[in-house]
């Protein structure tokens, strides 16, 4: 019996295609087999649905990422793996949210993307989709993970970050490598992927959007710290701190981030810099938001602090303790966690 790979097109750059007159619009999935003509070949059966609405992925949202999830969710059991066809600017985001979603998966969902349309003779996207189909299909190796493929790269999605907004190699992991690199033949790194379990696959469905992201900058004000810390029904914060989580020392900062968190607002500390992790211990200018009780992200990518965050405040409306306590550890292969 041949493997069986379902895909979910929700929008992006690499679904479309030129028409005679030369305007870019949505090629039908059902016609993927003449637009991708190499996938006659392949050794496994290829089915496609699309979400209600298709996006640009500018306007993704936590309710298409539920969409999503049920798409695949009703499907789970059919298919051997997923393919999910998005567009590049936020993709990091939702594989990100997808794979705090998805606890216990057995099969991989691999999303891809391109750069230039389908439709184009230059056309990036012809590789990534035949290859995430590939890995998804599972032939070789079952990779039981929510994945990013890009330019010859399968990295672990909630690892991942858009680079360039231009290049063909538009993703990168730093803080993780790669789980397969792609040449003539996959290059597998199973030691690196999350261990396989034969629990029931649940879906979480929940996100609490009332989060904020707070980038610090030489010179930024005690006005727009507090604008930001007192947005109303705010639940959590992502602070984007400098180097290994470091931040301004001056009284007023550091007084206004404590009310905050006597507000009963979480605050998560992620470091700005692409590589590398936060360590609020090792400076004084980070010792203090430890003091106070803000939460080390460790080397979360802002994208996974973001969605991890929103994820935990939604499974936890009434506890932010447990949300503390889960931030801090590694749900999804998202962080290391550092030892003391």
């Amino acid at each position: 019996m041949k493997n069986k790979v379902l895909i979910v097109y929700t929008g992006g750059t690499i679904g479309m295609v030129q028409d005679e007159n030369g305007s870019l619009k949505p090629f039908p999935l059902n016609h993927i087999y003449d637009t991708v003509p190499e996938l006659r070949n392949c050794s496994y059966q290829i089915d496609t649905c699309q979400l209600d609405n298709i996006i640009d992925s500018s306007n993704m949202t936590p309710s298409l990422w539920v969409d999503i999830a049920e798409s695949i969710e009703r499907e789970y059991d059919n298919y051997d793996g997923f393919v999910v066809l998005h567009g590049t600017d936020t993709m990091a985001y939702t594989a990100s949210a997808l794979s705090f979603m998805f606890e216990n998966l057995s099969k991989p969902i691999i999303l891809t993307g391109s750069q230039l349309p389908m439709g184009m003779l230059r056309s990036d996207g012809r590789e990534n989709l035949i290859c995430a189909l590939e890995l998804a299909a599972g032939k070789e190796q079952i990779i039981p993970e929510v994945c990013l493929y890009f330019e010859s790269h399968l990295y672990r999605g909630n690892r991942s970050t858009k680079v360039s907004a231009e290049n063909f190699d538009a993703f990168s992991s730093y803080n993780y490598p790669s789980l397969v690199k792609a040449g003539i033949s996959f290059t597998y790194k199973p030691h690196l992927f999350l261990l396989p379990t034969s629990q029931p696959l649940k879906v979480h469905k929940c996100f609490d959007r009332h989060i904020a992201v707070l980038k610090m900058f030489p010179g930024i004000t005690p006005e727009v710290v507090g604008a930001v810390l007192h947005t109303e029904n705010l639940r959590g914060v992502v602070l984007e701190t400098f180097g290994s989580g470091n931040a301004p020392t001056e009284p007023w900062f550091i007084d206004a981030v404590e009310e905050a968190i006597r507000r009963n607002i979480v605050v998560l500390n992620v470091t700005q810099c692409k590589a590398g992790a936060v360590k609020m211990g090792q400076y004084e200018a980070g010792v203090g938001l430890q003091r106070i009780g803000v939460i080390g992200g460790n080397d979360l990518t802002p994208e996974a602090a973001v969605t991890k965050l929103m994820f935990l405040l939604g499974m936890y409306p009434d506890d932010n303790e447990a949300v503390k306590r889960d931030l801090q550890q590694s749900l999804r292969g998202e962080m290391t966690v550092l030892l003391n």
